[in-house]
């Protein structure tokens, strides 16, 4: 069994100071049923007491907490129980009467039969003036009906008339029991009682503070008259808490000044309702001991091990177990104040006593309808069936008659949401239960609350943390609001017609669901920690009946800036397309139509996306069909606009409803898939009740896949039409390492973490889409250039305008957030705007940082564009001066917008330091109408109530009358008594003091009617300033995000400035021409490196080579005639020569000229490239059952398919996979088809070194070979040889591979190499004299078998 990790594994460990013996045997433990002074058959010594003097000097100084001091006579109040006479005293152990800390609590012994003792707030002690004091009698503070608390006034009467030094005598000297020694006891609560705590206002605090024995007896009382009306005994609920504790808490905290509520402490049920228990408590104790709790004889060596084995249970990893015989050697250094607040989260003890005590199951473990295999969805169906929706789950209903309220709440909720987390608010705590608290304790580290059931739970405030936690672990997670309080309950109830005990308990609302796909980043969830994008994808199949082919229709969103990417395609019978979308946009979670989606496109995407959530839904109710979507889209008020009436669609969603329908439910042709996939996503944050905030943003932008545009031909000649980006697939994006697509090692050793330089997340986001789809149109292309030229030319102002972007918070992440803040629908109809929040004030304060971070990042914005307006006319890319060139007026070559006046405006709408400081934003003059018009109407009646008192006065003759009062009672005249006689008949007396008399009118009383409604109106007015400011914000989005798109694309030319400026080694600017009519593709690199490897393995600089397809290269000067402007390149080389390195170089190397960035060579010369293909590597996709050579053949098919003149292809090897004619043969094919058909430039490299002979006369078809240096070269004995790699790429093909020196520099036995190097002589004789026998038979001339028959000899 696994060990316990807690929080007390995280401490330091230190020697403890080893006690002395004490040869007095110790007085009995006190228990419930047996005072310490009844000493059995006399062997048992009374304790030692304190000389009573002594104490009072110690304690004179250090034993007074508000006005209370050592033997001080006080009511004390547990709550939930009546207030008690108590007197004060130390603890029997810590030898102090009062503990500090954020909750105050002072050591009192009650006055009860027998004594009991606890620890109290300091807030429920209250000095004792006599039992005939009047807050005694019927009506007071401490007045009760208890007989025995009457009893015990009496005796603090007794007490109250005594010196202290004779109150020191009534003090029962004992020492503490088991549990008190343990710091820990055991209490028992039912569940009602537990939850129903929880259940209570802001305010409530159920402080379960324990007493050793007496202690008022009506709960008990009230507990079982509830026992009685249920019919059944109540459960009971097993808790362990600390006996020093002053509040709980599920992390430790270092103590700090700062007394205010963080989001380190938390609970697992209630910081108020478990409090700090003493010791075990006896017969009519506030609290009971559990009756179900195995005896134990006192004072034994086994009990007392028991008991610290059971404080200590939870921390078991850490700490070491207590022998009875000797002190341990080391224990963790943690303090008994902190033991005790994680005591309350121990876990329940796992392990078997020595008394034969079993292991603790939880209740759920032990549920029948949730064994796994008897477990059902809420149709009964079980995880067997097809259709079985692993969301739900089947409860039976006899099961939830039986539960408390708040746990029925829970069932009924998890019911509908099994496969998700439940963070269940309960007061100011989000609770775990069941399987949901087994999961936070494994994943969270959280611990779990002692009990029968499972059970953890943490503050509201730290809600962020650990939610974010879960969701990058896969799991989705629920945020459940209260969204009422214990007075609204009450007031339901009332007007209820029939209640029944499951409805007293506060209403709860999911306000949301939260998954990888469905992350916004809101106020509750704090900020955003990452800049790439978390893609939620829904996909749409329908098969095609010939050919394989499939149609796709696809939509995909990130929730977190808005925008819905919509689109349908045909794909061939290899998903090439689907491969190319999930590479480009990665998504971290994808929704299906459960039964609906083909093998092949399910084994595409487990075999792609293998760590990423896919979830089915259900066709038709779920997954909806195209005009189910546009019904839905159209009912809701996702496209509503103010002042207007009907849907007005986006543009994106018009064009693919048919125009014959008037009733727009209708899809248009070839537009029916991808409606079908927009109505999966809408249904999904529906769901997640995120729908609003995301679609009625209104920002759709239609998916074409990038291969999808007519393809170019040799006839066009500028690149101007037809493809206007290189395709970049998901395989070559793999095989050169473009970008991360979800392996292990991240972005090392990436194209992008080269190049990637961005200072903002919008830019990083920016930017990948940028080297996922580089540009074809050499236009283009030398204007981003012309660009990058600029920027290395004016360094001052690009290091001003990097230092500005660093600074710049994720402004295109904050539109969204603010858009969501300023919703209107939102605050009507969202279950957010009912949650009762505590932590409110914060969660403002953070809408308003975030409003005020967005403010300051667009004034930078604008601060830094003005840095280039001396440089604007100087700048040759029309690129740039559009980005950096503030638009005003109809200015064509301007794209940033002038917000200038924009935010001038929200920068005098309201006081920004006292917003951020109260959390409340009150608006000037102007701003909010409504706020204005609430402000006007209070003003002007005001003002009618003041004249109306200046006619009273001159009607009245005296002007000593004034307006008299406060609140409800205000706006009364107060007139003196010699003049009240005078007062006119419609004057009404309302109250009066000496000399004086008071009086209204109705018209005094019509006015305040008005003045009040007038102040509810500002109030309100005002709780919604914050969201209409927002929404005033919102509605110029347009302008907003205009100026980031400019900011993104000048943080990406200002990144690849620098990768061109200071990258390592020199760069060049490439030259991308445009091929003339009948002119061949072609590509010229010189003294080229790979961007991504600086050095050798040896550590040695890397060594620069040339490449050069489809023209002549000008260095070889014994060119043979016809192969000068060869568009193959057939290499060879030894093994780990570096083919497969410069294969991926030119890839590269292609990516970063016409992404316009400088490239690491000397020369850089091409004509555009279409499209990169590779097959480079050996692997296969066992979740799809697909071999190595299957792959292999797999991607050459898609190179033979979609190959054009311009494309440039990669292939290392192909043909290994299988035997070595077949592979070869295979080889042979594919070279001579695109040397022949496809006449694309190519790099295809092999050790099949016939098939080096097959083209070595081939004219379209040139050799080369990676140099290497053989030393001491011996055909009989190749061990003797010794191989030196050279890494240069040279003209003509490699005579050998030299695979046994890779055998050696991998360490195989030697042995095997000798063996393997006589068998491959054996294997290549052979092969000669078959070649020879062929030769014989088909030669007839007797000089060429003379020829041959002197070969044979040789041999």
């Amino acid at each position: 069994m696994s060990k316990v990790n807690t929080l007390f594994s995280y401490f330091n460990k230190s020697p403890v100071a080893q006690k002395k013996k004490d040869a007095t045997p110790k007085p009995d433990v006190l228990t419930p049923k047996r005072s310490p002074n009844s000493a059995k058959n006399g062997k048992k010594s009374p304790p030692k007491k304190v000389s009573k003097i002594e104490n009072v000097i110690d304690n004179k100084v250090h034993h007074q907490l508000d006005g209370v001091s050592l033997f001080d006579v006080v009511w004390a109040k547990l709550e939930g129980y009546p207030w008690w006479p108590s007197l004060v005293c130390n603890h029997p152990t810590q030898g102090t009467c009062k503990k500090g800390g954020k909750s105050p609590q002072v050591h009192v012994q009650f006055f009860d039969d027998p004594p009991s003792r606890a620890w109290v707030k300091s807030k429920f002690v209250k000095p004792f003036a006599g039992s005939d004091d009047k807050q005694c009698k019927q009506g007071g503070q401490f007045f009760t009906w208890d007989k025995k608390c009457q009893k015990a006034a009496t005796e603090a009467d007794k007490a109250q008339s005594m010196s202290v030094a004779d109150r020191e005598n009534l003090v029962v000297v004992l020492d503490p029991s088991d549990d008190e020694d343990g710091e820990g006891m055991e209490m028992t609560m039912s569940d009602e009682e537990l939850l129903a705590a929880a259940d209570n206002s802001k305010e409530n605090s159920m402080n379960l503070s324990v007493i050793s024995a007496g202690g008022p007896e009506s709960a008990e009382k009230n507990r079982r008259r509830t026992r009685q009306r249920n019919g059944k005994p109540a459960k009971r609920r097993r808790i362990v808490v600390a006996a020093d504790s002053d509040e709980s808490g599920d992390e430790f905290k270092p103590p700090s000044d700062d007394d205010s509520e963080s989001d380190s402490g938390s609970s697992g049920v209630d910081e108020n309702e478990v409090s700090s228990p003493e010791s075990a408590s006896e017969v009519d104790s506030p609290v009971k001991v559990n009756s179900r709790k195995r005896k134990r004889s006192a004072g034994t060596k086994s009990e007392k091990k028991s008991s610290q084995e059971s404080l200590e249970s939870f921390s078991a990893s850490s700490t070491p177990r207590r022998n009875t015989n000797c002190s341990p050697s080391f224990t963790p250094t943690v303090g008994a104040k902190t033991k005790s607040k994680l005591a309350s989260f121990s876990a329940p003890e796992m392990s078997s006593s020595p008394e034969g005590e079993t292991t603790t199951v939880f209740k759920h473990l032990q549920l029948e309808f949730l064994k796994p295999d008897k477990i059902r969805d809420k149709d009964r169906r079980l995880r067997t069936d097809p259709e079985y929706d692993p969301r739900t789950l089947y409860i039976p209903d006899s099961f939830l008659k039986d539960t408390t309220p708040a746990m029925r709440q829970w069932w009924e909720i998890k019911r509908a949401h099994f496969d998700t987390v439940l963070f269940f608010k309960m007061g100011k705590f989000y609770e775990l239960f069941h399987m949901d608290a087994a999961i936070a304790v494994n994943e969270l580290g959280l611990i779990y609350m002692k009990g029968d059931y499972a059970h953890s739970g943490f503050p509201e405030i730290a809600y962020g943390r650990y939610a974010d936690t879960l969701i990058q672990k896969g799991y989705k997670v629920a945020r459940i609001e209260q969204t009422e309080t214990p007075e609204m309950m009450a007031e339901r109830c009332k007007t209820s017609v029939k209640t029944t005990k499951f409805d007293k308990v506060v209403k709860r609302e999911i306000c949301r669901i939260t998954s990888k796909g469905t992350k916004t980043f809101s106020f509750i969830d704090g900020d955003t920690s990452e800049a790439q994008n978390n893609y939620l994808l829904a996909v749409a199949e329908k098969e095609a009946s010939q050919n394989g082919l499939s149609l796709f229709g696809v939509c995909f969103v990130d929730t977190s800036i808005g925008t819905v990417h919509i689109g349908q395609f045909s794909d061939d019978r290899y998903s090439s397309r689907l491969r190319t979308l999930i590479a480009h946009y990665t998504p971290v979670q994808i929704l299906f139509e459960r039964g609906k989606m083909t093998s092949r496109t399910h084994q595409v995407l487990n075999s792609n996306l293998t760590s990423v959530i896919k979830e089915g839904l259900t066709s038709g109710t779920e997954f909806w069909d195209s005009s189910k979507t546009l019904k839905k889209l159209a009912e809701a008020d996702y496209f509503t606009e103010e002042g207007h009436t009907g849907v007005k669609w986006p543009g994106v969603v018009q064009e693919m409803i048919s125009e014959t329908d008037s009733l727009g439910l209708s899809p248009a042709d070839g537009c029916d898939l991808a409606l079908k996939a927009l109505g999966a996503i809408t249904w999904y944050l529906q769901y997640s009740l995120m729908d609003d905030e995301v679609l009625s943003m209104k920002k759709f932008e239609k998916y074409i896949p990038v291969d999808a545009a007519e393809k170019v031909e040799d006839s066009v000649a500028d690149f101007t039409k037809g493809r206007q980006h290189m395709v970049i697939d998901g395989v070559t994006l793999t095989n050169l390492d473009i970008v991360d697509l979800g392996s292990e090692r991240g972005q090392e050793g990436t194209l992008s973490q080269q190049l990637d330089r961005c200072s903002t997340p919008f830019g990083k986001r920016l930017f990948r889409q940028w080297l996922c789809a580089p540009l074809c149109n050499p236009k283009s292309i030398n204007d981003r250039l012309d660009a990058v030229e600029d920027l290395i030319g004016r360094q001052e102002v690009v290091v001003e305008a990097t230092e500005i972007l660093k600074k710049l918070p994720d402004l295109e992440r904050l539109l969204s957030k603010i858009h969501s803040l300023g919703l209107p629908m939102k605050g009507k109809n969202h279950p957010e705007s009912r949650a009762i929040l505590y932590e409110e004030v914060t969660y403002s304060k953070r809408k308003i940082e975030d409003f005020l971070c967005t403010l300051s990042g667009f004034k930078a914005v604008l601060s830094m564009v003005k840095l280039f307006k001396a440089h604007t006319d100087k700048f040759k890319s029309k690129l740039l001066r559009k980005t950096v060139t503030i638009a005003k007026g109809e200015n064509p070559e301007a794209c940033f917008p002038d917000i200038q006046e924009e935010l001038a405006a929200f920068d005098e709408a309201f006081d920004h330091n006292k917003a951020k400081k109260d959390g409340v934003i009150i608006p000037t003059s102007g701003v909010d109408e409504e706020y204005d018009s609430a402000k006007s109407k209070i003003k002007a009646t005001e003002k009618e109530l003041d004249a109306y008192l200046s006619q009273q006065r001159q009607r009245l003759g005296c002007q000593s009358v004034t307006y008299w009062g406060s609140a409800k009672n205000r706006y009364q005249m107060e007139i003196p008594e010699n003049v009240a006689k005078k007062v006119p008949d419609e004057y009404e007396l309302t109250s009066s003091k000496k000399g004086w008399k008071r009086y209204r009118t109705k018209w005094i009383e019509e006015l305040l009617a008005e003045l009040s409604d007038a102040e509810d109106k500002k109030d309100a007015a005002l709780k919604d300033v914050m969201r209409r400011i927002f929404h005033k914000f919102d509605q110029g989005y347009t302008i907003w995000e205009r100026a980031v798109q400019c900011v993104a694309v000048l943080d990406v030319l200002i990144s690849l400035a620098n990768y061109s400026h200071c990258g390592d080694g020199p760069l060049c600017r490439p030259e991308v021409v445009s091929p003339g009519k009948g002119t061949k593709p072609f590509l010229e690199i010189r003294e080229a490196r790979h961007p991504c490897v600086t050095r050798t393995f040896g550590g040695g600089d890397f060594i620069p080579n040339d490449t050069v397809i489809g023209i002549a290269d000008e260095n070889e000067m014994d060119t043979d005639a016809g192969d000068g402007e060869s568009s193959v390149v057939l290499v060879t080389g030894p093994n780990m020569g570096g083919k497969s390195t410069l294969m991926r170089q030119v890839g590269l190397i292609t990516v970063i000229a016409q992404m316009g960035c400088y490239v690491p060579a000397e020369k850089c010369l091409l004509t555009p490239v279409d499209r990169i293909f590779t097959r480079l590597g050996a692997s296969d996709r066992i979740m799809s059952g697909e071999s190595t050579f299957f792959v292999e053949l797999s991607e050459t098919s898609a190179i033979l398919q979609h190959a054009s003149p311009h494309s440039l292809v990669l292939v290392d090897e192909l043909g290994r996979g299988t035997a070595t004619y077949d592979g070869t043969a295979i080889a042979c094919a594919v070279v001579h088809e695109l040397s022949l058909k496809t006449q694309c430039r190519t790099l295809f490299s092999t050790h099949y070194h016939s098939l080096v002979e097959e083209f070595s006369h081939d004219p379209n078809i040139r050799l080369g070979h990676m140099a290497c240096m053989v030393e001491n070269e011996n055909d009989e004995d190749p061990s003797q040889e010794t191989i030196t790699f050279l890494y240069k790429f040279v003209k003509g093909a490699c005579p050998k591979s030299y695979g046994f020196n890779a055998a050696r520099l991998a360490n195989l036995p030697e042995e095997i190499i000798q063996v393997s190097q006589r068998k491959a002589k054996e294997f290549e004789q052979s092969v000669d004299n078959l070649r020879l026998l062929r030769s014989v038979w088909k030669t007839r001339e007797k000089s060429q078998l003379s020829s041959l028959q002197s070969q044979i000899r040789v041999s």
